[in-house]
């Protein structure tokens, strides 16, 4: 089993710091109340948004880091890290392509969004390793862990396109869970293959 290199550890661990300092600092940023329960993401880098830069580089440097992560993620099966950088290019997609002032669409942005976020969801059941238990399969990468993965984080799609599609009051809230959710994901995998290559080198 191939060891996941230093950067590989530290793309995985900056992702969702980059993600949620950039919500919270470029919430902050926003003149009045900004609720992070009713509102995207996107809201924070779109054209009408106030230093919509700072949300603008939180989503290139996550989507950066996932394709980083994916290619240095070498345990994993290469379908599932084709599509964890999958979801890292279209990520920088979405960052390339703003919301409009005036809170309307972007077909780009709304395209990659949603090929981000599905590449995201289903990369850990398609990254997973056979191998009996004690072996070196890294205990994220087994098929159990995986799909479990999988499970949720379709789940919480299936949520924040229901609060899309019905215009309801926790859109913000359910794709802040999907994000932070899918981000996290990558570096416990990494985490995981980490301490198995370690284990096995001291066993």
């Amino acid at each position: 089993m191939r060891r996941v290199p230093w950067w590989g550890v530290l793309s995985s661990a900056a992702a969702p710091a980059l993600l949620v300092g950039g919500w919270t600092i470029a919430a902050a940023l926003q003149p009045g109340h900004f609720d992070s329960v009713t509102s995207t993401i996107s809201a924070l880098a779109g054209y009408g948004a106030t230093d919509r830069w700072v949300m603008t580089l939180g989503l290139a440097g996550l989507g950066s880091c996932h394709v980083c992560t994916g290619l240095a993620l070498r345990p994993a099966a290469l379908a599932g890290r084709l599509l964890l950088i999958t979801g890292g290019l279209a990520g920088l997609v979405v960052a390339a392509n703003p919301l409009p002032a005036d809170g309307g669409h972007s077909a780009p942005h709304t395209v990659a969004a949603a090929v981000s976020f599905t590449a995201l969801a289903i990369w850990p059941v398609c990254s997973w390793r056979p191998g009996p238990q004690g072996s070196a399969v890294p205990v994220m990468l087994r098929l159990p862990c995986s799909a479990a993965a999988t499970l949720a984080l379709l789940g919480l799609l299936g949520w924040f396109g229901a609060e899309l599609t019905i215009s309801g009051g926790q859109v913000g809230l359910s794709e802040r869970a999907l994000a932070g959710a899918e981000a996290v994901w990558p570096l416990m995998v990494v985490l995981s293959a980490r301490l198995q290559s370690t284990g096995a080198a001291t066993g």
